[in-house]
């Protein structure tokens, strides 16, 4: 097949945008030879619930998926009763970047809460978790929080276990959207466990398709009274891979001597190479810590406009002339400093 784009073209709009990590593309192709059994039968899906057992203790189990919205949506079910809402923030990856799938295809209401740097705490959920036993209500059942959250910043172990603690004592439960789970563990520099199973999570979704992979979610449940429905819901939200075994072989290969974390650390190294660069620039500011690999920012709009004509990145925020600039697990110094540059052309014109 002729190549049909640029290899040599980059861009700051999503880490999604990147490609496969070579190492993962080899997974692919070991995996590749012969024959396997079907739906998750295999033996790369067999090794990959081992290391996933390793990670975050016996009860665990992993349910390879195909995307983000998918593991979110199948997660949350399992988790809910048919009366049940989940309590979010506003800018909650399934409230603003889902379109209805939750609602529409999950079948429950979101309860969106206000958060200036995307993160939830007690005192904020305090303001949703209310009407428990009230027919009137949608019942609060879970908390959905993510890693990292929508606007670039991550919780600590202890913010997560203080969330865990309050949904426990009320009898909700805590759920993990980890679609950038790996950045997070670096810039907190802590390992799956302490972040996770130490906090009280009851199920997460480890993100591997913006950090290497090609395509590859995995549900995870930490408790086995979760599990029985786990099966029947990804099979009728359309997520159940026949070939199963190229989701699982890529998960393995990315956990291999922790090339997963090798691969966030960069990229969040980039990201903090791109916020402290910006110091210069007295029109940028920054909105939101990096703390990730995002690098959200102000900037007067005839500069944005002038770096749109070069480069692809989101206006977030078209009020306030908020953008956000993403790097990703493959993209370089040299990237970071011809877009410094051409920032600083742009304000120079």
């Amino acid at each position: 097949m002729n190549r049909l784009h640029d290899p040599n073209q980059y861009s700051f709009a999503s880490d999604n945008y990147s490609g496969v990590h070579p190492q993962i593309m080899a997974a692919l192709n070991t995996a590749n030879d012969g024959h396997q059994p079907a739906y998750g039968a295999d033996v790369y899906t067999a090794a990959l619930q081992q290391k996933i057992k390793q990670l975050l203790g016996a009860d665990a189990q992993a349910y390879p998926v195909f995307n983000g919205t998918g593991a979110n949506i199948i997660a949350l079910q399992s988790m809910l009763p048919r009366w049940g809402a989940v309590i979010c923030a506003q800018s909650a990856h399934i409230n603003c970047d889902e379109g209805n799938a939750p609602e529409y295809l999950g079948g429950m209401k979101l309860l969106a809460i206000a958060s200036e740097d995307g993160k939830l705490t007690p005192e904020l959920v305090a303001k949703e978790a209310w009407g428990f036993g009230f027919e009137h209500r949608a019942q609060p059942a879970v908390v959905y929080i993510s890693q990292t959250t929508e606007l670039g910043t991550c919780y600590t172990p202890d913010e997560i276990r203080a969330l865990a603690d309050y949904c426990h004592q009320r009898q909700m439960k805590l759920y993990l959207d980890g679609a950038r789970l790996a950045n997070a563990l670096v810039s907190q520099n802590v390992d799956l466990h302490t972040m996770v199973a130490s906090t009280g999570v009851d199920m997460l979704n480890l993100g591997g398709t913006k950090n290497g992979l090609m395509q590859a979610e995995c549900i995870i449940s930490l408790h086995s009274e979760a599990q029985e429905a786990m099966p029947y819901l990804r099979k009728i939200n359309a997520q159940l891979g026949s070939k199963m075994r190229y989701v699982s072989a890529q998960f393995l290969a990315w956990f291999e001597h922790d090339l997963w974390l090798n691969l966030a650390r960069h990229s969040n190294a980039m990201a903090s190479k791109l916020a402290s660069s910006l110091a210069e620039f007295p029109c940028i500011n920054l909105t939101q810590k990096t703390q990730a690999n995002a690098v959200f920012a102000t900037l007067p709009p005839d500069i944005s406009a002038r770096l749109h004509e070069q480069f692809h990145f989101y206006d977030w925020n078209e009020q306030t002339h908020e953008v956000r600039w993403m790097t990703s697990f493959d993209t370089t110094e040299e990237q970071i400093d011809a877009f410094v540059a051409a920032i600083r052309q742009a304000t120079a014109t």
